[in-house]
Formats: C-alpha cells, sequence, structure tokens
C-alpha cells in the first residue's frame, strides 16, 4: 500500500483570532466558541471530544468521549473507572482534551488535571441518561476482552427482566471526571498557514496569562 496524500490541501479563511476580541479568562472564550460552532455549523456532536491518557502500558491513547458539562472550574465527562481509559486516569491524571471543529476552522486543546466528581453528581447525572443507556453501563465490563457479541445481547435480556418496572441503579464503577485546566490553547485556521494560536497558561497565583504562538 502507497498513498500519497500530499495533495490534500484546504486554504483557512472563514476568521480571526485576536488577542484584542478574546476574554481574560479562557473559559469564557469556550464557552463562546462552542455555542458558536454548535448553533453556526454542522459539525455533529459539537461536545465529541479526543481524550488523550497515559496508559499502564506508557504508551499514550486517544480517544472520542462526549462532553458532558463544563464550567468554570472545569471539564466534565463520563466513564467506566475500570475500563482502560478509567484505570489510566486514575494511575497518572495529567491528561489532554481536544476539540476540532473542521467546519468552523477551530480546535481547542486542553491540558488539565483529572479526578472524580461527588458520587451525587455522578447519581444524578445517570438518573437523567435514557433507560438504555443505564442499562448499557450495567452490561458492559468496558475494555474487557468478550468473546462475541452475543455476551451482551444476553446479558441485556437478563437485565432488562430482572428491572423491569424498577429504578436502574448506578454501578459503583461508573461515574465523571472533571478535568481542571491549566493550559488551554485556541486554534483558529488562517489563509497560507499562518494560523492564529492563543495559549493560556494559569500561574501560581491562579491567573491566566495569554500568549500567542507562531503556527
Amino acid at each position: 500500500m502507497n498513498t500519497d496524500l500530499g495533495n490534500y490541501r484546504k486554504s483557512y479563511e472563514k476568521q480571526e483570532l485576536l488577542e484584542a476580541n478574546v476574554s481574560d479568562n479562557p473559559l469564557e472564550l469556550f464557552q463562546k466558541w462552542f455555542h458558536e460552532v454548535d448553533k453556526n455549523f454542522d459539525v455533529g456532536e459539537t461536545n465529541a471530544m479526543t481524550l488523550s491518557t497515559l496508559g499502564l502500558d506508557g504508551f499514550p491513547k486517544s480517544r472520542v468521549v462526549l462532553l458532558k458539562k463544563f464550567t468554570y472550574e472545569g471539564f466534565i465527562f463520563y466513564t467506566n473507572y475500570n475500563s482502560e481509559k478509567g484505570q489510566a486516569i486514575l494511575n497518572n491524571p495529567k491528561v489532554c482534551l481536544s476539540f476540532f471543529w473542521p467546519a468552523a476552522e477551530r480546535q481547542i486543546i486542553i491540558k488539565g488535571q483529572a479526578e472524580k466528581i461527588a458520587e451525587n453528581l455522578s447519581d444524578g447525572y445517570f438518573e437523567s441518561r435514557p433507560r438504555g443507556s443505564q442499562l448499557g453501563a450495567l452490561v458492559s465490563q468496558q475494555s474487557a476482552t468478550i468473546p462475541d457479541r452475543a455476551v451482551l445481547e444476553e446479558r441485556l435480556k437478563e437485565l432488562e427482566a430482572a428491572y423491569e418496572g424498577k429504578d436502574i441503579p448506578r454501578p459503583e464503577s461508573w461515574g465523571g471526571f472533571i478535568v481542571k485546566p491549566f493550559e488551554i490553547e485556541f486554534w483558529q485556521g488562517r489563509p497560507n498557514r499562518l494560523h492564529d494560536r492563543l495559549r493560556y497558561q494559569l500561574d501560581k497565583d491562579l491567573n491566566w496569562n495569554l500568549d500567542r504562538l507562531s503556527p
């Protein structure tokens, strides 16, 4: 196999990112960008983000997860704590999140520290999920090896019968992480590959410092 992608090119010309037009707090700029993209561009799932962790095997690994809430404190998503990603985070909580919205020619890269959220918050979100998703969290021992899909289908039938007419409890192994950022970079595509890159970094006094990076 020999596939040359050298001629895949696109000129980024839609918008600009200038220091004079951004907030002192990157969480406010994140909120602005998120809502602009969600409202004005067809990107599918605006809250889809790539989560990168350092695995127990020493290798980095990235996968797409869904952002479920963001606040001034950080970014919240949910997973099985016993999964490969969950164990990687618990072993090394330094993670990276990235959003890529090609229709808006924008991306955001976030470095932060992940920690479990309070159990009552995980309970509240679990209760808000569709019943099928609740059962799915019970069915799947995420990242564990299984012989075939039939194992999952059979387990789902068993649980549907067991919990018919009953509330479904949140598994103790399932819940939320919040990523508390210490660095956030905003990237806006520009012509001639001279992209705008603004980086916010949190200092020891918990103030955000802003720099422009060369593309």
